[in-house]
């Protein structure tokens, strides 16, 4: 029995999931009353594949810049160490399906997009660390298995 930890992704068996999905990971009740929903979006298969990072962070940018055009309550949009998906929280989210839709639509405007916002070392980090067309490689993916996304764990024989 492995103890339990404080960070609920390290709680998840990641070799019984199944890449590409998209999870409620976690719901946090603020003193006020608003309730912090957050996702875990999963692009790679844990231990199996990951994002290269120039691609990564440039579907970062891009994701966190657009997915506020379809969704109001999006606090942030952030990429796990493992270079496997993204965390996305939103407040009072009480529709999931409001949250994929939100995702099908920014992975949409990426494949449209013409240039990766904030790539530049005035509001970049790492600027010289990006590639919009593996980002669209990787939204074209992601968006390919959009009917699997609700499919978190691998089916036991």
């Amino acid at each position: 029995m492995t103890t339990k930890m404080n960070v609920e992704s390290f709680n998840l068996d990641h070799t019984k999931v199944s890449a590409p999905y998209i999870r409620l990971a976690g719901l946090t009740k603020g003193t006020n009353g608003d309730v912090i929903n957050k996702y875990d979006l999963r692009f790679k298969q844990p231990n199996k594949e990951h994002m290269e990072m120039p691609a990564l962070h440039s579907l970062e940018h891009l994701m966190a810049e657009l997915i506020r055009n379809h969704h109001n309550t999006v606090v942030d949009l952030s990429p796990m160490g493992c270079q496997t998906g993204f965390y996305l929280t939103v407040l009072n989210e009480d529709d999931d399906d409001t949250v994929l839709d939100a995702i099908e639509a920014t992975l949409k405007d990426v494949l449209e997009a013409k240039e990766v916002p904030a790539c530049n070392e005035v509001q970049c980090g790492w600027a010289a660390s990006h590639s919009l067309e593996g980002a669209k490689e990787l939204a074209k993916e992601m968006l390919a298995k959009r009917d699997e996304w609700k499919d978190v764990f691998v089916e036991e024989a």
